[in-house]
């Protein structure tokens, strides 16, 4: 099955992410939820640039611009200047139209 952004958005309202979505967009969905940890969990050992690049949203958002840094080079972006918020829905649609 495939989502659009305000499909994957509503999925939120669940108490478990979609089964059919990918571990990144899993992270992503925790991390609305307020699960930064298992967001974190789930990308952290993952060595792929999708990885790197959630990894480095999430390190933004705790407010570890160093380490976002860091992570914003290992996935060949560069660092974000748009709200969390909109990173958050660039990154989701980005992977949304890969699936």
């Amino acid at each position: 099955m495939m989502f659009s952004l305000d499909e994957f958005v509503a999925t939120l309202s669940n108490t478990q992410p979609p089964v059919n979505v990918n571990v990144y967009l899993k992270a992503l969905w925790y991390d609305k939820k307020g699960d930064w940890e298992k967001a974190h969990d789930l990308i952290e050992d993952i060595p792929e640039k999708k990885a790197s690049w959630i990894h480095a949203y999430l390190h933004r958002k705790q407010g570890d611009q160093w380490n976002a840094d860091y992570w914003y080079n290992r996935a060949g972006h560069p660092s974000s200047t748009l709200s969390l918020e909109d990173e958050w829905k660039t990154i989701v649609k980005h992977l949304l139209e890969e699936v």
